[in-house]
């Protein structure tokens, strides 16, 4: 009888000890693990900005406009599984230009608005993206007689997205730009511009 009134007078004195121990502990959850852009992430609308550059050709002139560029973007992407879509726009400044014999060509802004598919390794997006571009292009001569066309035409390229913090992204894109021909009176012909971006970029996606 004295084993068994031990023994439960052991068991109450354990049981009180633990509970007071977890009065003293606070109410909640003890860690909350940083969230971070994962395969599950990528979904949702985000904002962000580019820098690069640009070199190109000009049709039916020896000119080749090049120099740096940078803008902003934005788009929204939707995610099933590892496959990921979506829609991105964006606009940009150029400092793209040459100059032969008597012109001079530039490339002062550009745009583009593109569909992109891809695949999600973790916080790893590797896709594709094509779509609708525009932008002027100016011609200028000797004589200071400038002229400017804003023309539409197409876009495509491929790209790799990497989360590197919670929210924010980093991206390295490679785009195609053609912007259709329009005729120019300084040159006395049709004039377009096809070009190659290379850039870097940030998103913050909310």
């Amino acid at each position: 009888m004295k084993t068994i009134l031990g023994a439960g007078l052991l068991i109450a004195t354990v049981a009180a000890a633990g509970t007071a121990h977890a009065a003293d502990l606070p109410a909640g959850n003890y860690y909350t693990a940083p969230a971070t852009l994962s395969a599950s992430s990528w979904a949702g609308p985000y904002l962000g900005a580019t820098l690069g550059y640009e070199w190109g050709t000009v049709d039916h002139n020896p000119t080749k406009p090049n120099g740096v560029e940078g803008g902003i973007q934005a788009g929204y992407n939707w995610q099933i599984g590892q496959f990921v879509a979506g829609a991105e726009t964006d606009i940009s400044v150029s400092g793209a230009s040459d100059t032969f014999a008597p012109w001079q060509f530039s490339n002062p802004w550009f745009g583009t608005t593109r569909g992109r598919a891809g695949v999600a390794f973790s916080n790893v997006l590797v896709f594709g993206t094509a779509g609708l571009a525009y932008g002027s292009l100016t011609a200028t001569t000797p004589g200071n007689l400038s002229e400017t066309h804003t023309s539409l035409g197409w876009a495509a390229g491929v790209g790799a997205e990497i989360g590197f913090m919670p929210r924010w992204s980093a991206k390295a894109e490679w785009l195609y730009l053609d912007l259709s021909d329009r005729a120019f009176s300084v040159t006395g012909t049709n004039n377009g511009l096809t070009a190659n971006l290379i850039r870097l970029g940030v998103n913050y996606h909310f």
